[in-house]
């Protein structure tokens, strides 16, 4: 199957019509159409929309009828669009394909409902906008959700975000803080030492415990010292931290395992002849994405694909990131890309058009464009213009 795809919202199709929406991706040599199926929350400038402009979606819902018999203690909740119609089952009789992009993990509304299954930090406190990989609960809701959505439709495939750890600095409403965020703090505040965090580190062999005191520690007097690292100390710090400690590096080749397992699960439980890839990362470049719990070719070897977000705002970059993407899947699995042909990435029509032969060169054949909704007129030509080519 051919994958050029354009990434789009259940409300922007259902405002426009499922047809006629359909039409216009043909035209521009489009062949699938990737919906959101189950999506967080946000506040969406929509250039083209007709019924207004910007646009808030209900938060932590599915675009989609589910089955609650495929679900454990955490179920999904539906969007009240769905009232309406049903824009995927209607996309799945279009004739073009339908791939379904799932938000798994990074959902505050059935954090807040299930705040046992939530990420919690080296305090304690818990992060609602994402369900933990390590909770039993959530992983048995992000199953269910991949295998209700192939069972229940006949899509071709599913795109799988957030199956990890969401980083500290993303995520939630008016994230708000009177002093200057860097990665050494992030990064110690986005670590999650859940109860079921450390019993699976506890099983691996790891202190976890000791470990969760010690980046309490660590985090209180950084607080309370008065000091700002600035942004290259603060990077060149966490690395001295997981070069000299052990047991912080285990940590994070724990939650690798735990998302690769996650990932595992899902593509033995969906219908055999489903495509399953993962978005590994909300890090630029994608190398970062180990932090979330993503190592890229353990995934590849887990799902089958990796669909790449190539978010940078020149063909440079982008070469970049994939010469550097393929050196870490090692032959493993396909890679597919994403780009978005607008600021603030390539911003101009030559700059795109270059990306797109970048990946191309590099023997990417399958790309998806971010996101339908978003995306002024001219942008959308730049699309067609690039398919054509």
């Amino acid at each position: 199957m051919s994958y050029k795809a354009i990434y789009t919202y259940a409300w922007d199709l259902q405002e426009a019509g499922v047809s006629a929406a359909t039409d216009s991706f043909q035209r521009l040599g489009l062949d699938t159409v990737t919906m959101a199926g189950s999506y967080h929350a946000g506040k969406f400038l929509r250039p083209r929309g007709t019924t207004g402009k910007v646009y808030f979606p209900e938060d932590g819902t599915i675009y989609f009828h589910a089955d609650s018999l495929r679900y454990g203690a955490i179920k999904p909740q539906a969007n009240s669009l769905l009232a309406n119609g049903d824009p995927l089952d209607e996309l799945t009789r279009s004739g073009m394909a339908t791939n379904v992009w799932l938000v798994l993990l990074h959902n505050t509304r059935l954090g807040m409902a299930h705040p046992d299954s939530v990420v919690h930090n080296a305090f304690g406190d818990p992060y609602f906008y994402n369900l933990c990989p390590s909770a039993p609960e959530a992983r048995a809701y992000a199953i269910g959700l991949a295998v209700d959505v192939t069972q229940s439709y006949s899509v071709s495939g599913i795109s799988l975000e957030a199956p990890g750890w969401t980083p500290y600095a993303h995520g939630f409403h008016h994230e708000f803080a009177l002093l200057r965020s860097n990665a050494w703090l992030d990064n110690h505040l986005g670590l999650c030492f859940c109860e079921h965090c450390l019993a699976g580190a506890e099983r691996s062999g790891i202190d976890a415990r000791r470990l969760k005191a010690q980046v309490a520690g660590d985090i209180e007097v950084y607080l309370e010292s008065g000091i700002e690292y600035p942004t290259d100390m603060a990077e060149a710090f966490w690395r001295a931290d997981l070069a000299g400690d052990f047991e912080l590096q285990s940590f994070l080749d724990f939650r690798c395992e735990v998302v690769t397992s996650l990932v595992s699960e899902i593509r033995a439980a969906v219908r055999a002849d489903a495509s399953v890839s993962v978005i590994p990362s909300v890090a630029r470049p994608t190398g970062g994405a180990w932090y979330e719990g993503s190592d890229l070719r353990s995934l590849a070897q887990a799902a089958g694909i990796v669909e790449a977000c190539f978010y940078e705002p020149t063909a440079q970059r982008v070469a970049a990131d994939l010469f550097d993407i393929r050196r870490r899947l090692r032959g493993e699995g396909k890679l597919r890309g994403i780009l978005r042909p607008s600021y603030p990435d390539l911003a101009s029509k030559a700059e795109f058009l270059a990306a797109v032969q970048v990946l191309r060169a590099g023997g990417v054949d399958e790309l998806a464009f971010y996101n339908w909704g978003f995306l002024r007129q001219d942008n959308l030509s730049w699309i067609g213009e690039a398919l054509q080519g």
